[in-house]
């Protein structure tokens, strides 16, 4: 009686695990949901109450606590990027709000500061969470928002301080050393061709300053940059193929 039992639950296994998946898969989106409606409940609230009044840091202070918290206890990883995001928002109106919403002045100086500083404290809680093992699967989620942050951040500093690009564009370098360690340990092409687009950029960003600034502009300098971008590209293609076999050989 208990073998036919047993053979019984056996057979019917596959259709409870089918059941658990289904269900975790509306639950997952169930509370995507909830969390996308309680954000949207929030701003409808702060633009057609004024509830939080000028002080427009906490519109989205309150849901990135919520969400941060809804992320860890659910184990989500959708809100929790949501939760990034949030934090990202917020970083950028409490630093300048009254530029933005009256002047209308973005203060550009600010924001990559503050927009650098993020990314290296979103790269250090991947870090932290990777390393005391509590949630190791959000490492990725904060390593990759960390990592665009900061490298647009970098490219921004860049554009903006013209007079000491070329400083930002060591520390571009530095940062895609520290990607390019990381991608070989963790046996990654993605972040071996983010890190290769941005310094490629970059790159070619301080070449195009240096010739422009130079006192020769005329065609030979056109002609030298169609040239330069020609077999730059080609030669980005060629490494990146060749990193990606290595990547997978090691």
């Amino acid at each position: 009686m208990c073998r036919k039992f047993f053979l019984l639950l056996q057979k019917k296994a596959p259709l409870f695990k089918f059941k658990g998946f289904i269900a975790r898969f509306f639950f997952d989106y169930i509370l995507l949901l909830g969390c996308l409606t309680f954000i949207t409940f929030v701003g409808y609230l702060q633009f057609q109450y004024n509830v939080f009044g000028n002080r427009f840091g906490l519109a989205t202070f309150i849901p990135m606590l919520v969400l941060f918290f809804t992320a860890y206890y659910f184990d989500h990883l959708g809100v929790h990027s949501m939760a990034i995001t949030t934090l990202a928002a917020w970083a950028g109106i409490a630093v300048t709000p009254a530029r933005i919403l009256q002047k209308n002045d973005f203060n550009s100086e600010t924001i990559i500061i503050t927009g650098f500083l993020l990314g290296l404290c979103l790269i250090a809680a991947g870090y932290f969470s990777a390393s005391k093992k509590i949630k190791q699967h959000f490492e990725f989620t904060y390593s990759n928002f960390g990592t665009h942050i900061l490298f647009i951040s970098t490219l921004a500093g860049m554009f903006h301080f013209e007079t000491i690009y070329l400083l930002w564009f060591l520390v571009l370098g530095g940062i895609c050393y520290f990607v390019y360690r990381k991608a070989i340990a963790e046996r990654s092409f993605y972040y071996l061709l983010t890190g290769s687009l941005y310094l490629y950029t970059g790159l070619s960003y301080c070449i195009i300053r240096l010739i422009f600034d130079s006192a020769d502009t005329g065609i030979g300098s056109i002609y030298g940059l169609c040239l330069y971008f020609i077999l730059s590209a080609t030669g980005l293609i060629f490494f990146l193929i060749r990193m990606n076999k290595k990547i997978k050989n090691l």
